[in-house]
């Protein structure tokens, strides 16, 4: 039996608007078939209630993949992986930091919170386009995420 898969599901947590566009631009433009669905907030407490279906989300599905800013309003990165990673019916989830920061420290802290990789965020568009496309690239043809690949019809 043949696997197709079905169009990667992201969530996309950065509260910069110009990042949230480039980032959305990036995806919208890159080759692959399907484009990747793409869910963008702006805080911390957005992204949990996204997550957790609370509130205006109540009917959000499940994200195959997150893109994660650490340095975020109301609620810190930190505190949304920590979250994702020790909740059972998220922690399956990759979470990738996409972050400006550099620091030591925050990878460190990122990789003891369970993040499945840390990124740090080029500050040019080719850069950043290069490296969201390269992230999508991944876990779309090569990485086996669960329910991504569907039995053909």
């Amino acid at each position: 039996m043949s696997q197709t898969r079905r169009a990667l599901s992201l969530l996309v947590v950065e509260d910069d608007p110009g990042d949230q566009l480039l980032i959305r631009e990036a995806l919208a433009h890159h080759a692959l078939t399907p484009s990747p669905e793409v869910v963008v907030v702006a805080d911390g407490e957005q992204a949990l209630s996204y997550l957790n279906r609370n509130a205006d989300y109540a009917g959000a599905s499940r994200p195959d993949l997150v893109l994660l800013d650490l340095n975020l309003p109301k609620c810190d990165g930190r505190t949304v992986l920590a979250h994702i990673k020790s909740d059972p019916a998220l922690r399956t989830i990759p979470v990738i930091v996409l972050t400006t920061s550099g620091l030591e420290e925050d990878i460190t802290a990122s990789y003891q919170l369970h993040a499945n990789a840390y990124v740090t965020k080029p500050v040019d568009f080719t850069g950043l386009t290069a490296t969201v496309q390269h992230i999508n690239a991944f876990f779309s043809r090569t990485a086996h995420l669960p329910g991504l690949d569907l039995p053909a019809a």
